[in-house]
């Protein structure tokens, strides 16, 4: 834990609810138990980084004071089209070898970066508008985030989480999402029906929502969700254990998956894929950390985008998911995107 040098320059901005002065920044989750506002990150291979504040308002997101500067860089791939499609032809080879079943693949997308995310996400707040916007800027890490997939709601002891799996364009939507897609959404449901039964009362366990079509800014997703009562006396240390990183956003079983990921993905996804949101005591909210870009200090801006794979995948047809996943969100913040 460490005190926190900049607090004045640090905020965090969540649906409405604006959190300023910030106290410390903690890398256990196990100071959640000791109560108070945290703004939560967490990087998809296990880092964690909570963020404490004094302050925490009802207000719209603090504009800046510079209009959004489209960036005129290209934008450039931890993995071309020809590697990524070797990458799901590889999972496919393991799924037959039954060590995995489905396996979300990713690539990231960076490009050089001397703007201001504030006027970034502004203007994603007006161009693409998602359930789950969120801001963070802290010493060292600031994410713009437009994420549409619920990871962990908590009201007391109740919990509940929405994984997306099925995307398709919004247009495309009278066509319905078809058997692949209802069989990968259908695959983490169980997962994270499982994930949760490991902190939840026993039998408890239940999917008031499967397999709802969701519209977004230029996308459709398939959504369903799973809720759980967790057992007495759980702590915050036990929950991130038994669910992150999210089920969505790995794959199953979800150790395989991971393993198969470490091993096959070029570079590692970061925030991307991890969760982001807040922890207020025993109520959270907190996102799958998708459609965010990030920036750690440097002249660097990281974008994530992936696909999941099953054995019915089309490695061409997962490839233009990731580029569709990209596009509306690139063509907002600019740059050269083949």
């Amino acid at each position: 834990m460490s005190s926190a040098s900049e607090a004045r320059e640090s905020f965090f901005w969540m649906g409405g609810r604006l959190a300023t002065g910030l106290e410390e920044i903690s890398n256990d989750p196990k100071d959640l138990d000791r109560g108070g506002f945290w703004a939560v990150s967490t990087t998809f291979e296990g880092e964690f980084l909570a963020a404490r504040f004094a302050e925490v308002i009802d207000s719209p997101f603090p504009q800046s004071l510079d209009p959004w500067k489209k960036i005129e860089d290209k934008w450039h791939s931890s993995l071309q089209e020809n590697q990524y499609k070797e990458y799901v032809q590889a999972i496919q080879e393991e799924i037959l070898e039954g060590w995995v079943y489905q396996v979300n693949a990713c690539r990231i997308l960076s490009s050089t970066f001397h703007g201001d995310l504030r006027a970034l996400f502004s203007e994603l707040l007006i161009k693409n508008p998602a359930p789950y916007s969120s801001y963070l800027e802290v010493p060292g890490l600031t994410i713009a985030s437009a994420s549409p997939e619920l990871f962990l709601s908590r009201q007391k002891s109740t919990i509940r989480t929405a994984p997306i799996k099925g995307t398709k364009r919004l247009s495309a939507t009278e066509e319905g999402f078809g058997e692949k897609d209802s069989a990968e959404n259908v695959m983490i449901v169980d997962l994270m029906r499982n994930d949760l039964g490991r902190i939840c009362v026993q039998g408890s366990i239940t999917v008031p929502r499967l397999l709802n079509t969701e519209n977004h800014p230029g996308l459709s997703h398939l959504v369903s969700d799973i809720t759980g009562e967790l057992v007495s006396d759980v702590n915050w240390s036990s929950i991130c254990d038994a669910l992150l990183p999210p089920g969505s956003v790995s794959g199953a079983p979800k150790s395989s998956a991971l393993e198969l990921i470490s091993r096959l993905e070029s570079k590692r996804r970061g925030p991307y894929c991890g969760a982001l949101g807040w922890v207020e005591n025993d109520c959270a909210l907190l996102s799958v950390a998708i459609r965010i870009f990030w920036n750690k200090g440097d002249d660097a801006l990281h974008f994530g985008t992936g696909a999941g794979i099953t054995w019915g995948s089309d490695a061409q047809d997962e490839w233009h998911e990731t580029q569709l996943k990209a596009r509306h969100l690139l063509s907002i913040v600019g740059g050269d995107f083949q």
